[in-house]
């Protein structure tokens, strides 16, 4: 028969035993999980260098374009103000004989109302233009 003290050794080195062979199987899990992760961490890096690759073409392209549109705003800006100005000129062109002939135009009527109810003109006095 075996003593109280070899129980209690034969049952320490039990779960030592187990407890070996559960690090063993963590450990071993571990390993693979590694191997693993560095399988895709290359493979990765295999796959990012032509996406950066690709990036920079992209931006290079889009910084081109960018120039390109900035060039074409300045244009529009560029006619937009000449556009501004024919507007101006034409304006005071065509709005100052208009507001002329206009006046002239009230004013004839004016004389020809007054001469047709047989009054004279209302002149203003003091007043030119």
């Amino acid at each position: 028969m075996l003593t109280a003290g070899e129980v209690a050794g034969l049952i320490v080195a039990m779960a030592w035993a187990i407890l070996v062979c559960f690090l063993a199987v963590v450990l071993v899990k571990l390993a693979r999980l590694l191997t693993e992760t560095t399988k895709m961490v290359s493979e990765l890096g295999d796959r990012v260098a032509p996406l950066l690759e690709d990036v920079t073409v992209t931006v290079g392209e889009a910084n081109r374009q960018l120039v390109a549109v900035e060039a074409i705003a300045r244009d529009v800006k560029q006619v937009s103000g000449h556009a501004a100005k024919v507007s101006d000129v034409t304006q005071a062109l065509v709005t100052g004989p208009l507001i002329k002939l206009a006046a002239l135009g009230h004013g004839v009527r004016q004389a020809l109302a007054a001469r047709r109810r047989g009054r004279p003109a209302r002149v203003l006095e003091g007043r030119r233009r």
